[in-house]
């Protein structure tokens, strides 16, 4: 909290990282999604680049690995399938800029929104792993 507190806030569709301290991860990057008003206030964007900075901050702090919630699909009301295709596609479309991150988790907290993004990375036609 110390740590996120030095940052000055975070806007939306934009990303900062903090150490992990007592958590399994070496850091923790906070995204800050959208909150869906209908699709007409620019969400589909800002969403894709919370996605985008998270990749460029594993990239700027050489990473390997990066696990991603449903972004914005909880209290935010994001639909949860065309947040699902925005995740997967803005992530494959950044990879290139991150060569060391070799290892992307779509982490889902409930059976659905799990066999929403492994539609997306489907039709993408990415690897799906359980």
């Amino acid at each position: 909290m110390a740590e996120c507190r030095k940052l000055g806030g975070c806007e939306t569709g934009d990303a900062k990282i903090t150490k992990g301290y007592l958590l399994p991860a070496r850091h923790v990057i906070h995204a800050v999604g959208p909150i869906w008003y209908g699709g007409n206030r620019g969400e589909d964007e800002q969403l894709a680049s919370c996605y985008r900075r998270a990749i460029e901050l594993c990239r700027d702090n050489n990473l390997k690995s990066v696990a991603f919630p449903a972004i914005s699909t909880g209290v935010f009301r994001f639909p949860a399938e065309r947040a699902a295709k925005i995740a997967v596609t803005t992530t494959a479309k950044a990879l290139p800029s991150a060569p060391l991150l070799t290892r992307v988790i779509f982490c889902c907290f409930s059976r659905g929104s799990g066999v929403l993004h492994e539609e997306a990375l489907e039709a993408f036609g990415g690897p799906c792993a359980d």
